[in-house]
């Protein structure tokens, strides 16, 4: 009876225990739990990818392992398409994004972001045989390439055009390189790197475009606010010792940490 009476009172501690979780901050829960659980596409490069042993890098796994260390927990990635990570941050699947998620007014009324650990620019993209498109005002009615619900679809759409929805930067290249779309506007430094390894790639750059804050959007409520708080601590200590521009710095070949 002694040794029921112990398991019953264990149980009721861990249910007690959960409870405080599931009513408490997102931090404690983080915490409580030892993971801090990053959500990820995995295949846009230098952002999140694999490299030639399968392994998942980048620079936001970079910087998602930094931040999870710097709460004490285990980064646990998980690999999700575009369209699934916000969603997925808003119902709660994942603590946070690292996937080189750009800050919106629009956004922020809706997730809560850390400070900008990047400030990326935007370019405009076409096929290298393509003479008729040379500016953004170029789009209205062209077609483009580009992730649902991203800020560059946005974009392409308030110019007139009409999108294409893809889930890869791959398969954004092969639909220009197939005449299949017109354009697309992405981030100048995922361009570049493809560039850099496909040096002979049938697209082009014709204009880029201004710079946007890159930061970690989580679920926002008042339980997520410590969390936040301690991510931008992070982000700020290494800013100041020099480990975000170095990371960028390895992936990007450029510091971004600068809006200027």
């Amino acid at each position: 009876m002694k040794k029921i009476l112990v398991l019953v009172a264990a149980l009721a501690l861990l249910a007690l225990s959960c409870t405080a979780f599931a009513d408490g901050d997102l931090l404690s829960e983080i915490r409580g739990r030892g993971t801090l659980v990053i959500a990820t596409e995995g295949n846009w490069s230098p952002w999140t990818y694999h490299d030639e042993n399968d392994t998942l890098v980048g620079l936001d796994v970079e910087i998602g392992t930094l931040i999870a260390e710097g709460l004490g927990v285990t980064p646990e990635f998980q690999e999700t398409d575009w369209d699934s990570i916000l969603a997925g941050v808003d119902s709660g699947r994942f603590d946070i994004a690292c996937n080189g998620v750009g800050y919106t007014e629009t956004r922020a009324e809706k997730y809560a972001f850390s400070t900008p650990y990047v400030y990326t620019h935007k370019v405009l993209a076409v096929g290298k045989d393509n003479e008729d498109i040379h500016t953004v005002a170029d789009l209205k009615g062209r077609t483009t390439a580009n992730s649902p619900s991203s800020t560059y679809a946005q974009l392409a759409e308030e110019q007139g055009a009409t999108v294409t929805y893809v889930s890869t930067l791959g398969e954004t290249i092969a639909l220009l390189e197939q005449g299949r779309v017109d354009a697309t506007i992405n981030a100048q430094v995922s361009i570049q790197d493809y560039l850099n390894q496909h040096p002979d790639a049938g697209i082009k750059v014709v204009e880029v475009l201004s710079g946007d804050p890159v930061a970690f959007p989580v679920r926002k409520a008042p339980e997520t606010e410590s969390l936040v708080a301690a991510v931008n601590e992070i982000l700020e200590a290494a800013r100041q010792d020099g480990t975000l521009a170095a990371i960028s710095l390895k992936y990007f070949g450029l510091d971004l940490t600068q809006p200027d």
